[in-house]
């Protein structure tokens, strides 16, 4: 649901997201791209979040599993979880560390308290970062060898301007962690949203290939976020066209079955 306050950081330029998305927008667009289901993720830090969007996977089916919120460094956060866990939809979490003033954030003891619980309970972690805060995740990572991770959107390189050789540099990096999947989303809102090419995209694809392997990264759409840049049909179409040589079983892995197995759907 559209809030002007709340999601003020959509921007005139953004005007096509600036309104509701429901369910019901979304059933129809998975069907046309051959999807039977999906997991959503939380786009608000707040309670009601999870709420709502317990909500929506209540009533419709096709939501598999759901990204919810909690706030990870607060001295409650284990009952938080205690609570969240009678629901079965609710398969991880996420916090918008790209926005936190302290870039930092995930290295500091309050926070990394939160992330050694998520075990516990079976839930994954989502991490949402800037391409600026790559150089923490070595760190990160290896404090928890045994918690499931997933890097959302490629960690936002700067695909408009082809700023590809820290970024390369930080990902390769990441190879070394069998815990840590990598999520093909979020690309065209790095892009040049009215001139992007589909090649614009092949090095930095490369890249995450090269380090993840097919066995650990998954399709995501950054729906409805991507539509300022792209409709859902061509987000897939870049990913499709990227693949198409790769055999029916790395497809398949692609854009499926690594999330049925990470987010344990």
């Amino acid at each position: 649901m559209f809030d002007p306050v709340r999601d003020s950081w959509i921007t005139e330029e953004m005007k096509v997201i600036k309104k509701d998305f429901l369910p019901a927008d979304l059933l129809p667009i998975l069907k046309q791209n051959g999807f039977d289901g999906c997991v959503t993720v939380q786009s608000d830090q707040s309670y009601n979040e999870n709420r709502f969007q317990l909500h929506n996977a209540t009533e419709n089916d096709f939501i598999k599993g759901i990204v919810g919120w909690v706030d990870l460094a607060s001295s409650h956060v284990e009952r938080d979880f205690e609570y969240l866990s009678q629901f079965e939809k609710i398969k991880g979490f996420r916090h918008v560390l790209q926005g936190e003033p302290q870039r930092d954030l995930m290295l500091q003891r309050a926070f990394v308290n939160g992330i050694s619980l998520l075990g516990k309970y079976n839930y994954t972690y989502d991490i949402l970062i800037f391409k600026d805060q790559l150089q923490y995740l070595p760190k990160f990572i290896s404090s928890f060898p045994d918690q499931r991770f997933v890097l959302d959107h490629i960690a936002k390189p700067d695909i408009k301007n082809n700023d590809i050789d820290q970024w390369k540099k930080d990902i390769s990096a990441l190879g070394q962690f069998e815990n840590l999947y990598c999520k093909l989303s979020g690309m065209v809102t790095e892009a040049n949203w009215k001139t992007w090419k589909k090649e614009d995209f092949k090095p930095f694809l490369d890249t995450v290939v090269e380090t993840f392997g097919v066995e650990k990264i998954m399709f995501g759409s950054d729906w409805p976020v991507c539509l300022v840049a792209a409709s859902y049909t061509e987000v897939v179409a870049i990913v499709e066209d990227y693949f198409s040589s790769f055999s029916k079983n790395e497809q398949e892995n692609f854009f499926g079955l690594n999330a049925i197995k990470f987010y344990n759907l």
